[in-house]
């Protein structure tokens, strides 16, 4: 019998797009009525009734799914940010290192990544792994995102025009709750400062970090970083290197909207010994839903 997936958190904009996304597969997707989403019984019932249960809650209410559990054959895929970092968590991203996709199709507890360090981790780890970037390197990161990415209540709140926005920065306190989900997988020593904003249309990002040639290891340049990034990702189905080749005018943050594919890039200018990496995917994709898809393959069999 094909596995059962109890989606827990069906209506919010994670569960919403998931539901979108598995529409015609193979797998039974099992939600909770109205009336029973919030119901304590009706949910134990549900995650402790199904093969893997996909968490698209606020980081109490997936911890409190958790701990609702009690049967051993239950996998989770948890899309909050409640276990990016805690022992006995596989870490969601396939495209890790060479062995992660295998760790997560045998894993029992995955958690999906942010969509703010999908793109991030997917630039820095390749570096750091090959000493082309030391791991106490002080980095700035900055990102945009689509309104979406405040949630439903905050995009229908945009839509509505009650918190309409041209473009928001947040997290100036700079402890956005990411940054040692950045740390962590992106093998740093250092905290980085990330600022992330919000942008007037509805999905996807661009992440962007600079970097000077001069403060990088001898030898380290915008060529041996993109080299770096294109045997990492040579297999990946679903990242992509921009060739440098061809100068970068400008990415647009809604170019894999709908997809769970992401592209990376790398600019340099050599007078200036300056070096730039970005990266491009769908928040709701890649970097929420989609995620989860890719990973709900691995542990299925039928990716």
């Amino acid at each position: 019998m094909n596995p059962l997936i109890f989606i827990d958190g069906d209506q919010g904009t994670t569960g919403l797009d998931l539901q979108n996304r598995l529409r015609g597969s193979d797998l039974r997707i099992r939600t909770l009525p109205a009336h029973l989403r919030k119901d304590p019984a009706a949910r134990r019932a549900a995650l402790n009734d199904c093969d893997i249960a996909v968490l698209c809650l606020p980081d109490a209410a997936a911890r409190d799914a958790v701990a609702m559990i009690d049967n051993p054959a239950v996998r989770v895929i948890d899309a909050s940010s409640a276990h990016r970092t805690s022992p006995g968590w596989v870490y969601g991203l396939p495209e890790l290192d060479a062995r992660q996709a295998a760790r997560i199709a045998t894993a029992v507890r995955v958690t999906n990544p942010g969509c703010y360090p999908t793109a991030a981790v997917a630039l820095l780890r390749p570096l750091t792994d090959a000493g082309l970037l030391p791991a106490d390197h002080p980095l700035a990161i900055h990102a945009v995102s689509g309104y979406s990415g405040q949630g439903r209540a905050g995009a229908e709140a945009h839509e509505a025009g009650a918190q309409a926005h041209s473009l928001k920065l947040y997290g100036l306190g700079l402890e956005h709750k990411h940054v040692p989900e950045i740390e962590a997988y992106a093998r740093l020593t250092a905290r980085p400062i990330f600022v992330p904003a919000y942008a007037s249309y509805r999905q996807g990002i661009v992440l962007s970090i600079g970097l000077h040639a001069r403060m990088l290891p001898a030898g380290v340049s915008g060529a041996r970083i993109h080299e770096c990034l294109q045997e990492r990702y040579r297999d990946a189905a679903h990242v992509r290197v921009l060739p440098m080749t061809e100068p970068i005018t400008g990415l647009d943050p809604q170019m894999h909207n709908g997809s769970n594919d992401m592209s990376l890039a790398v600019a340099g200018n050599e007078r200036t010994g300056q070096i730039l990496l970005a990266a491009v995917l769908d928040n709701l994709g890649k970097g929420a839903a989609g995620a989860a898809v890719q990973n709900l393959g691995l542990m299925t069999g039928s990716a």
